[in-house]
């Protein structure tokens, strides 16, 4: 156990060197917040930094700071002050962590998060990092901290309680804890368990120990926007209308008079993608539907139906099939599929483009949670979990230029921009449909003939989910093939058929989900018409696993 309290203080650094001196935070008035020094022009977006430190939760403190319309950002902990200050930050959230602040190497805080006087929110390893840097001592707790908490706050006068009461439920999930508060700070909030729940320095810096962005600390948004709002003095300013008004001017001005494509699959975010590149520069794009043979039972149709209704803008439609089939031949490596589809879609749109002359531009619905779990650039201490066909999944060589006007954007913020542009509910309400499409939901090999069986399962899942008006209530629905094949007994006769899984689940934003609990009768009827209706089948699962550990989809 390393213990660590000192006045000339340990502050990371881009080269992570040992700092001598360094300002003496604790002791400065801080009252207001200092001038930025960005360069920006005034009037630009209000952005609150959220810090990453590798923590499963980031991605949920950025919906509850979006929740309070303002805009926000996830970056490394290493990102420099130069690229903050772009962003015109008007304060910043040091997000929890795996790791403990005291050990060789630990990623900390650089200087500027307390150089340049913004609001901090430090959040369990954020508030330890806070303590450690500024002259507290962080130990390795006695007595380990996770699950539901009773918070009393000692200072219900500070800005960060307003509107409570003095007692709240929270969740913690820590093994380190703050013992001794830098110079200046005071013991806010504790709980049985945790005397410094809570720590402040009474002007700009706040730690908690818990987790306000989870669901289990019921009061923990109003904190946040407590934080937001009253520390940081944001507006809430981002706002649909906002989001539209930025991404078309920003599309008009990358643009300028070249000339885009736009990949649609069907769903909402590709819809909206197209809508708001078709609003900034109208006939200069067009639009591409690809029918990969990975879609679902009468999709093309359905797809090609609704946009010709609902999308006044040039659209070409393309069978692709035979070719996505042939390129997956063989492969069972889930990562090898979806950069076989990826590499595949850009092969084709190359194709198409080139019909019809110079095409600069690839317009596509990439989102924030597509990015996050794909790559670890965004956020380096973020650990890749799969890629997704339009970003880990694209070639790292291609001509097109990429714009992607919802790259950070969760998915509910892209169904409000979809209703403000006016795009049917239809559209807007269909369940999310992974990019390589039924591709990761045949575990193994890709045939026509396990596709038909895939198809043929999951039309009976919609089908079911649909007449028991439960399609809006649920994230996704859905079946999955497997490769297990089992045993069974069918008109007297043994059996030997595959086994199919049925995944439905509830979610806000796909980076957490559960499994939705539907009723037994409704379970009894898809397993029943699936075995009757879907040849080759003699089983059915229902996938009762939430998200974590498992993903929402298998592959």
């Amino acid at each position: 156990m390393v213990k660590k309290k000192t006045a000339s203080l340990r502050v990371a650094t881009s080269d992570d060197i040992e700092v001598s001196t360094y300002l003496e935070l604790a002791k400065e008035s801080r009252g207001e917040q200092a001038v930025l020094e960005s360069g920006e022009p005034p009037g630009k977006r209000e952005t609150i930094i959220i810090i990453d430190f590798g923590s499963q939760y980031s991605m949920l403190i950025a919906r509850r700071v979006r929740e309070c319309h303002v805009y926000c950002e996830i970056v490394p902990h290493n990102t420099p002050w130069e690229k903050i200050a772009s962003l015109n930050p008007r304060g910043i959230i040091l997000s929890g962590g795996p790791h403990s602040v005291y050990e060789q190497g630990a990623p900390l805080p650089l200087p500027y998060v307390y150089e340049k006087h913004l609001p901090v929110l430090g959040v369990c390893y954020g508030m330890q990092a806070i303590a450690y840097q500024l002259g507290g001592e962080v130990v390795s707790g006695a007595k380990r901290e996770y699950g539901h908490a009773v918070l009393h706050i000692n200072a219900l006068e500070n800005p960060l309680f307003a509107g409570l009461p003095s007692s709240l439920p929270v969740w913690m999930s820590h093994g380190d804890e703050v013992t001794t508060m830098p110079p200046a700070f005071g013991a806010l909030a504790y709980t049985e368990n945790s005397p410094l729940a809570v720590i402040g320095n009474g002007k700009n810096i706040f730690g908690l120990q818990f987790h306000p962005e989870v669901s289990h600390t019921p009061q923990g948004k109003t904190i946040l926007q407590n934080f937001v709002y009253r520390a940081c003095g944001c507006k809430g300013e981002w706002t649909p209308e906002s989001v539209i008004s930025e991404s078309v001017n920003k599309i008009r001005g990358q643009v300028g008079e070249g000339r885009v494509v736009c990949a649609l699959s069907g769903g909402v975010d590709s819809a909206v993608a197209a809508t708001l590149v078709d609003r900034a520069i109208g006939n200069k794009l067009t639009c591409i539907f690809i029918n990969n043979g990975l879609l679902r039972r009468e999709e093309p149709e359905r797809v090609l139906d609704t946009f010709k209704r609902n999308l006044k803008m040039d659209i070409v439609y393309v069978d692709a099939t035979d070719s996505f089939l042939k390129r997956l031949r063989g492969v069972t490596d889930p990562e090898a599929k979806r950069r076989l589809i990826g590499n595949e879609f850009i092969r084709i749109f190359e194709k198409e483009a080139a019909k019809m002359g110079k095409v600069d531009f690839l317009a596509q619905g990439t989102l924030y949670p597509d990015v996050i779990e794909s790559t670890s650039t965004e956020t380096s201490a973020a650990v890749k979990i799969k890629s997704h066909h339009n970003v880990g999944g694209l070639p790292s060589k291609m001509k097109f230029i990429l714009i992607e006007p919802l790259r950070y954007l969760f998915k509910d913020e892209v169904r409000e921009v979809g209703l403000m542009l006016g795009l049917p509910e239809e559209m807007i309400w269909r369940q999310p449909f992974p990019g390589p499409g039924l591709a990761i939901r045949v575990i193994g090999e890709v045939t026509r003939e396990r596709l038909e069986t895939l198809r043929a399962a999951d039309w009976v899942v919609m089908n079911e989910i649909k007449k028991a008006k439960l399609y809006r209530e649920l994230w996704q629905s859905f079946a999955v093939l497997t490769d297990v094949r089992s045993v069974g007994v069918m008109g007297d006769f043994r059996t030997y058929g595959y086994l199919v899984a049925f995944r439905a689940i509830t979610s806000d934003d796909a980076m957490t989900a559960d499994w939705a609990r539907l009723p037994h009768d409704l379970l009894a009827r898809v397993s029943d018409r699936i075995i009757n209706e879907v040849p080759g089948v003699n089983r059915v699962v229902y996938d009762i696993t939430s998200k974590p550990p498992s993903t929402i989809e298998w592959e």
